[in-house]
């Protein structure tokens, strides 16, 4: 995802990201609402009375907090230690209030310890840590060992090397077998291609991430907590 330069200032992605679907809380006739088209789940709220859009936020935050539906595997709580939160972005549009909020789950599985909603495994070799503020906007914030590492795992794909007999990049190997059936790689193309490789491994961190994923069911599914809102 790319951001861009508006009034000398960046606009993140998400900034620019449209809405999916219209939503109406008919309690504030002020706020425009809706689900915002993107990886992770995002509720969008716009009003011109700054009052009125928090005294929403404020609903939608609390409601979120308490909200469980086992069959989309979204709890509130596990064992006592709460799950549900949201990461808030603010700002001004056309003279309005803009306020994004972005559904947030740290529930942790056997299978993904460190959080089902959380990079999974088979990407911790790209990025492993987790989803700050900035990434949720669609910046990539990647791990700076990777500076080395993409140049080395360049290196093996021009030359064809089996990057297992690299203490460093063996965790690349599969995902460079994959690159390798489906590109020439060449020392002219193969850092950019690289580059918008890592950028595709970013946006499934992102899918990963969301809570209601971006599928009929998904969509169903968060419908049903802005319903109970």
């Amino acid at each position: 995802t790319h951001g861009h330069m508006q009034g000398g200032c960046y606009e993140f992605p998400m900034a620019r990201a449209p809405l999916a679907a219209e939503l109406a809380f008919p309690e504030y006739p002020s706020v425009r609402a809706g689900i915002v088209r993107w990886p992770m789940s995002v509720i969008r709220l716009r009003s011109a009375n700054k009052d009125e859009l928090l005294a929403l936020a404020d609903v939608i935050l609390d409601a979120w907090r308490a909200y469980s539906d086992p069959s989309a595997l979204v709890f509130a709580e596990t064992d006592g230690v709460p799950h549900n939160t949201v990461t808030p972005i603010a700002r001004r549009r056309d003279g309005d209030f803009e306020l994004d909020l972005v559904l947030r789950n740290n529930l942790t599985t056997p299978e993904h310890p460190l959080g089902l909603y959380h990079p999974h495994e088979a990407l911790h070799h790209i990025k492993k840590e987790n989803i700050g503020l900035i990434e949720v906007m669609g910046l990539a914030v990647l791990p700076a060992r990777l500076k080395d590492e993409l140049n080395g795992v360049a290196q093996a794909l021009v030359r064809g090397d089996d990057l297992r007999a690299d203490e460093t990049l063996a965790k690349h190997a599969d995902w460079a077998e994959q690159l390798r059936a489906r590109y020439a790689f060449t020392e002219e193309n193969v850092h950019e291609l690289l580059r918008q490789e890592v950028g595709a491994v970013f946006a499934t961190v992102l899918e990963h991430a969301g809570v209601f994923k971006c599928t009929p069911q998904g969509r169903e599914a968060f419908m049903k907590f802005v319903q109970s809102v």
